[in-house]
């Protein structure tokens, strides 16, 4: 017998996760607009949320739905140049809002194989589209901006790719469950809970500006890679300040610290340690290796293609705009699921990202762009995380004379 407890209307633990987004993740302010964006599956928590926002202050709070129906209909039935269109005139009035200080606030919980039997090609100019399109507004929440985070909801075509083998009720129940614990709002106390999870982090990150690495070496199985860190990094993680002074945690959950590196300066090999779900297609045993900071061989035993795609985005889609540590012993990975959903798989494991980096990761938050490219910072249309650690991977931090200390081993810090 299934001993989950089924998600309904009355089930509070989704009433703290929608107090966990507005007070937690936005800390939205009083008089403050709201944009929300959501998976037409995730109106029930939208409109908690939206309560709670109310409650909160919130001036106006505007939601915009996505239907997986739709999207399939498009590559189903739509003329081939529609697949190099965008809804420019959507993304450009969401940058305006943010512009006027509205925050922002998406639901996750896509189907990660929604388009896994589409034409690839097809796929990717989408995406492509869909990205310059969206970069006025996009540049403004990787410069933070405005306060924003990103909750997730439990939906039929995830539950049932997360958790395959069981009937679709007790799956949702399953994945409800995890998405709950991940994100502490399963507590007696989540706001509590948060704030002890990030004075944590907090303790973290101010440990590794204070010790100015250069570098960082990972070692693990299939993996010896060295990445430059950018001059004036910053290690972010938990609590972030957008510059419109509102603290929030853009991430909920979070495990992880990250920060900045120097894209020129990446080499060696790495190995993913789990799958990548990435456009409808479930990338795995990624391997690539870097040199000057480019990615020069990759391979994967499934999803080739849509890997090498991926890469070829454009310039900065084949170098590096994070890097980030997490212990392996962390909340998300003993639940042992595999998400399939980049919120949650990438706090399960010390990782990459590919692309666009974030300029908040610096000691100075008033530099130019052409300050960042000098440092060395990223520029990409894409921002895709990529997990790279494991019960097995060391770290060490590198100085500026060259000198190794120890980060961590098999996976947990030891500093």
């Amino acid at each position: 017998m299934d001993t989950h407890v089924t998600t309904t209307a009355g089930d509070a633990r989704l009433d703290r996760l929608a107090e966990l987004a507005v007070r937690v993740g936005l800390n939205l302010a009083p008089g403050q607009e709201l944009v929300m964006t959501a998976p037409l599956e995730a109106v029930d928590l939208s409109r908690r949320i939206s309560e709670q926002a109310y409650r909160a202050g919130a001036s106006l709070v505007t939601t915009l739905f996505s239907d997986d129906q739709a999207v399939l209909a498009r590559y189903r039935h739509a003329p081939e140049d529609s697949f190099d269109a965008a809804p420019g005139w959507l993304y450009e009035g969401m940058a305006a809002a943010f512009r006027n200080g509205a925050a922002r606030l998406a639901i996750v919980g896509e189907d990660p194989s929604l388009l896994a039997g589409q034409d690839p090609d097809r796929v990717a100019r989408a995406n492509r589209a869909r990205s310059k399109a969206y970069r006025p507004a996009l540049e403004l929440i990787s410069d933070t901006a405005i306060n924003w985070t990103l909750v997730a909801a439990a939906t039929p075509a995830w539950a049932r790719a997360v958790f395959p083998d069981v009937p679709e009720e007790a799956a949702m129940a399953r994945l409800w469950d995890a998405i709950l614990a991940a994100s502490r709002a399963d507590r007696p106390d989540p706001v509590g809970a948060w704030a002890e999870h990030n004075a944590g982090l907090m303790a973290r990150r101010s440990l590794l500006n204070d010790r100015h690495y250069a570098a960082l070496h990972f070692r693990g199985p299939g993996t010896d890679l060295r990445v430059g860190l950018a001059e004036g990094h910053a290690w972010m993680g938990g609590l972030s300040t957008a510059k419109n002074g509102i603290t929030g945690n853009p991430n909920i959950p979070t495990e992880e610290v990250f920060t900045t590196p120097d894209a020129r300066m990446t080499a060696g090999v790495v190995a993913a340690t789990k799958p990548l779900a990435y456009q409808g297609t479930l990338i795995r045993d990624i391997r690539v290796r870097f040199e000057g900071g480019r990615i020069v061989e990759a391979a994967a035993s499934t999803g080739q293609a849509v890997l090498e795609r991926m890469i070829g985005t454009d310039e900065g889609a084949r170098m590096l705009g994070e890097v980030a540590l997490v212990p392996a012993s962390n909340p998300i990975a003993r639940s042992g699921v595999l998400f399939l959903n980049t919120l949650f798989d990438e706090n399960a494991a010390s990782h990459i990202a590919l692309g666009q980096s974030y300029s908040k990761c610096f000691l100075d938050r008033a530099l130019s762009k052409e300050d960042l490219r000098a440092r060395g910072a990223n520029e990409s249309l894409i921002h895709v995380d990529w997990m790279i650690g494991s019960p097995e991977t060391e770290v060490d931090g590198i100085d500026a004379a060259g000198h190794a200390e120890p980060l961590m081993r098999g996976g947990e810090w030891v500093v």
